[in-house]
């Protein structure tokens, strides 16, 4: 049963991650008959620590060894947590909450204390999507899976960015006291008990400006002609190119093929259209290629997990969609 929580404090912690975990397990909601939890903010590194971002001390009376009672330990993110070397006595305190039954739970680079610990290996995990490649080079036996909000590979529980610090905090407090207490907490922060889609909506792909040698043209041309339908052979004619030569060579160019490549410009085109038109669905499959609503949908779900009208819910506004 979650009573017990502790959050680890570590030097250069950030105060919005820090804030979240406070938010929901630190707060009295007796009054609406929600539980209440045990909270404690426990220091890793001394009774103050700076918090570099916001520029101010956090402080508390707690050491590493209230730790040692927890039912769930939560890491917030901070600076540097990527390149820094954590208190042993740290890891060896998460290792064995792990063992005794404890759940972990990260927020965003928290992950990466948890590595540090041996905690990722064999295990699916989230991870803010500019920090996946990184986790995954330096803890390779871990699954980093970029495209998540979170990952509850109990008893360790991953979050990627901020907000889905939130997310995962819900998704455990669901799981273990009801969707009724899940749900009240959500309204009480004025944020929805459950998001749909995963990460890969919120990551910044710009459309790419070609570098390549000898299709750098056909891909421009593409770029200009991403609602009619081409062909191999019509881009190895632009290309003056035979169709096997120019399908090795845009590989050799791009990283992918031709059919990949304009269906990722495609979808990038009606992320763009969804959140600075008041363009119908049907309109942006038109402009876009795709052709039908449907057919937009299936691959808009395929690359970002999530639908056309939800996505323009998130970014601009339930009105918009």
């Amino acid at each position: 049963m979650l009573k017990n929580v502790a959050a680890v404090l570590l030097d250069g912690v950030h105060p919005f991650e820090l804030g979240v975990v406070c938010e929901i397990f630190g707060l009295d909601r007796s009054d609406q008959g929600l539980p209440t939890y045990d909270f404690a903010v426990v220091s890793a590194e001394g009774p103050e620590l700076n918090t570099h971002v916001a520029g101010f001390t956090v402080s508390t009376p707690h050491g590493l060894e209230r730790l040692e009672e927890a039912d769930l330990i939560a890491l917030p993110a901070g600076s540097d947590y990527m390149g820094r070397e954590y208190p042993p006595e740290l890891l060896d305190s998460l290792v064995r909450a792990v063992a005794r039954g404890a759940r972990v739970l990260s927020v965003c680079s928290g992950v990466f204390v948890l590595g540090a610990a041996g905690l990722l290996d064999g295990r699916r995990c989230a991870a803010h999507w500019r920090q996946a490649d990184e986790l995954a080079r330096r803890y390779p036996r871990a699954a980093v899976e970029p495209d998540v909000l979170y990952v509850d590979a109990d008893p360790v529980i991953t979050s990627a960015g901020t907000a889905a610090g939130i997310d995962a905090c819900l998704h455990l407090v669901r799981k273990e006291q009801g969707v009724e207490v899940a749900n009240a907490i959500a309204r009480r922060m004025v944020v929805p008990p459950h998001r749909d889609g995963g990460q890969a909506q919120y990551v910044d792909r710009p459309l790419p400006r070609s570098q390549c040698d000898t299709v750098g043209d056909v891909l421009n041309w593409m770029e200009r002609h991403l609602d009619e339908e081409v062909t191999v052979e019509q881009l190895a004619e632009l290309a003056h190119m035979s169709p096997r030569t120019f399908a090795r060579r845009f590989q050799q160019e791009t990283g992918t093929t031709p059919y990949r490549w304009i269906l990722r410009q495609r979808v990038l085109l009606a992320q763009q259209l969804l959140e600075t038109t008041d363009e119908t669905v049907d309109t942006v499959a038109g402009r876009t290629g795709f052709g039908t609503a449907a057919a937009l949908r299936h691959q808009f779900m395929r690359a970002l997990g999530t639908t056309p009208n939800a996505y323009r819910r998130t970014f601009r506004g339930p009105e918009a969609a």
